[in-house]
């Protein structure tokens, strides 16, 4: 009788305590460069997915989280990193800080979301390309561009404008692409000419686009995203992929190093691999890791993705400060004040 009375109270009091339930979650700290408005249904959706987990988010910029992740390598507080630039997780993973873990599924994805070396650590999410927006009522009778060459066009002297590559991941694999699909010497001197008709270069991936969506310049470089969602609101302009191919990058997830709830991690790594998670990728960007949950936008250039260029993301990241120094000694006095 009291056996069963005990029962019964210990019972009664798990129904009138919810709580008590939740206490049997463990959290699992994810870092992360995603945007506000994707955090509480990436949480969700994990959760639905792996019951036991409970998410809690430390987001800031790339930049930021990068430089935080990297101070803390020798007490990691995280147990993951998600929706953080794919260059960023190749800098930890070369200092050793990610774990070796391929998320079930993973050998579905596109190939170029997959980590190419062993061992396995990162897995991609979804890719970002940089465009050219051009707004054909500005430009006055100069023609549409379909080379990047087409944008040396004297005509277009102060013009154009676009992000700042250290300020902006945008405006660095812009440049990384230039670099690599042209060649060092010839990038340079690309941009050396393409600073001949630059208005200034931007804080921001997007606000170029805006810009030239505005009729404020003739030609933004920005986000591709953006560039379709500004030409779908009416804007006056083109977006362009250029015939030579376009820079790009990726989000990207991997699990830290020392994680102490790597199991439960695990299975988070899975879901970022799974249709679900892509399906929600696919609502931010054109380009996601599952073939056939690509979501492309009304205005999205057809010929985006065939345009990304054979894109080195580990030598974006070995050569990012060499890069961004070299830049900023021929090209910081257009820089756009900061706010």
């Amino acid at each position: 009788m009291k056996s069963w009375l005990a029962s019964a109270l210990i019972g009664a009091f798990a129904f009138a305590m919810p709580g008590v339930a939740q206490a049997q979650k463990t959290k699992v700290t994810i870092y992360t460069a995603l945007e506000n408005d994707q955090l509480a249904p990436f949480k969700s959706s994990i959760e639905k997915a792996v019951p036991e987990a409970d998410v809690v988010w430390v987001r800031d910029s790339t930049g930021v989280i990068t430089a935080r992740f990297l101070a803390e390598k020798d007490n990691p507080r995280a147990d993951m990193v998600m929706g953080l630039a794919a260059s960023s997780l190749l800098v930890f993973e070369k200092a050793g800080l990610l774990e070796t873990y391929k998320p079930a599924g993973a050998d579905k994805l596109k190939p170029v979301f997959r980590d190419p070396n062993e061992p396995y650590t990162w897995t991609g999410m979804d890719a970002y390309l940089g465009v050219v927006c051009f707004n054909t009522v500005e430009a006055k009778g100069i023609p549409t561009p379909t080379s990047w060459k087409d944008l040396l066009n004297p005509a277009l002297k102060g013009k154009i404008v676009m992000p700042h590559p250290a300020s902006s991941g945008t405006g660095y694999l812009m440049v990384a692409g230039w670099l690599q699909s042209m060649g060092e010497t010839e990038g340079w001197k690309f941009m050396d000419g393409l600073h001949e008709n630059i208005g200034a270069y931007l804080h921001s991936g997007s606000a170029p686009c805006v810009q030239a969506a505005r009729g404020e310049r003739t030609v933004g470089l920005a986000l591709d995203m953006r560039g379709a969602a500004e030409k779908t609101k009416g804007a006056p302009i083109e977006v362009v992929i250029p015939k030579e191919g376009v820079g790009w990058e990726m989000e990207a997830s991997a699990i830290v190093k020392g994680s102490k709830n790597l199991a439960l991690a695990k299975k988070v790594a899975d879901w970022t691999a799974s249709p679900e998670a892509n399906t929600i990728y696919a609502k931010t960007y054109a380009i996601v890791a599952v073939p056939g949950a690509d979501n492309t936008p009304p205005n999205y250039p057809a010929n985006a993705e065939a345009g990304m260029i054979k894109n080195d993301l580990s030598w974006m990241a070995d050569n990012r400060e060499r890069v961004l120094a070299e830049w900023s000694k021929r090209y910081e006095s257009k820089a756009a004040p900061k706010n």
